[in-house]
């Protein structure tokens, strides 16, 4: 994601300051190292590490710093277009927040469904803004499907990231874990159902802050757990009859990035940066990448994500004809030159 960043920047002749999460700045590190082995100049990419308030907030507050491109929560998002405003600063592209819908209708292959559900959610122990979070599921189907979901999740092996055979990891930190149970906890006080969802915190490894996944039923629209983000597996259920109540319940959320559908009839009715058919978390560097409403503007990759760092100007030359006297055209009749100019194009 750093690279989808600085690639284009740099490509576009910009200097860049890249400032990654306090919580994972080692891979970043990896790229400045990177580049100065292969001749990047000194000084055109720059990694600042550090907290967010003490390196994030004075770096996207500062007044040399033309154009800002952010990945983050939706809070964090808002602090920062806040700051850019002061300055009247190019927030250029943000991506926020999510609480992505994948909507499974009855015509589905259920095994190949089941399968792309846990890993729309479950892949990255759900550390993706990108997770599809909310399932959406025909409910003449629901009972077969959901049984399938929850024996194929428990069989994931949760396990140390270098071990062979790992399918789900610890979460980032600490904090992160504590907010995932609490999450899952509310959502029981809320009334909500857990289909699937034990606790596992260092009970089986030497360290880590490891949460095995959480499905849960019987929520609510109105309930924290469906509205908002997450950031861990954590996977929440609700069953539809139509496709008109799928699509309501599908947009019903300000946090809304990408979405699953089974096909592409209804795709336009998804307020939705990224439609993905029978599939799920697909990248491609030619294609655009970015969310709508509270989950951020603007887009990454191909030619939408270089034009973040270009600026659009305008030059205008006029071609004016000496006369004999060697006097120039006025400038009343210079502009009836360039009108002509314009009507005759």
């Amino acid at each position: 994601m750093a690279v989808w960043k600085v690639a284009p920047a740099l490509a576009a002749g910009c200097t860049a300051i890249l400032k990654p999460s306090e919580l994972a700045s080692v891979t970043c590190l990896e790229l400045a190292d990177i580049c100065r082995e292969v001749g990047l100049p000194p000084g055109v990419l720059n990694i600042l590490t550090g907290l967010g308030t003490e390196a994030g907030a004075p770096l996207a507050s500062h007044p040399h710093v033309d154009k800002i491109v952010f990945t983050g929560s939706t809070a964090t998002g808002s602090n920062i277009m806040t700051s850019a405003a002061k300055l009247v600063k190019v927030t250029c592209f943000l991506e926020l927040g999510g609480k992505s819908p994948i909507i499974v209708f009855d015509d589905v292959e259920i095994d190949k469904a089941v399968e792309w559900t846990m890993f729309g959610c479950f892949w990255t122990n759900g550390q993706i803004c990108s997770a599809t979070s909310r399932l959406l599921v025909h409910e003449k189907i629901a009972d077969e499907f959901l049984d399938k979901l929850v024996k194929w999740t428990k069989n994931i092996k949760i396990s140390d990231p270098f071990e062979e055979g790992c399918r789900l990891g610890p979460v980032v930190s600490k904090g992160q874990y504590e907010r995932v149970v609490k999450f899952v906890s509310n959502a029981r006080k809320e009334g909500a159902t857990h289909l699937i969802f034990f606790y596992l915190f260092l009970q089986h490894f030497k360290k880590g802050y490891f949460v095995e996944p959480a499905i849960i039923s019987n929520v609510t629209t109105s309930m924290e757990i469906w509205r908002d983000e997450v950031f861990g597996p954590v996977l929440c259920v609700k069953t539809f009859s139509t496709e008109d109540e799928a699509i309501q319940l599908a947009n019903d959320s300000q946090l809304y990035y990408q979405m699953i559908w089974r096909g592409v009839i209804a795709s336009k009715a998804f307020e939705a940066g990224i439609v993905w058919v029978n599939c799920s978390q697909p990248c491609f560097c030619q294609a655009p990448w970015g969310g709508t409403k509270r989950s951020g503007f603007g887009r990454e990759l191909g030619e939408w994500g270089l034009g973040n760092y270009l600026s659009v100007k305008q030059v205008t030359s006029i071609y004016l004809m000496n006369h004999g006297d060697g006097a120039r055209l006025s400038p009343s009749a210079m502009a009836r030159q360039v009108d002509r100019h314009v009507q005759h194009i």
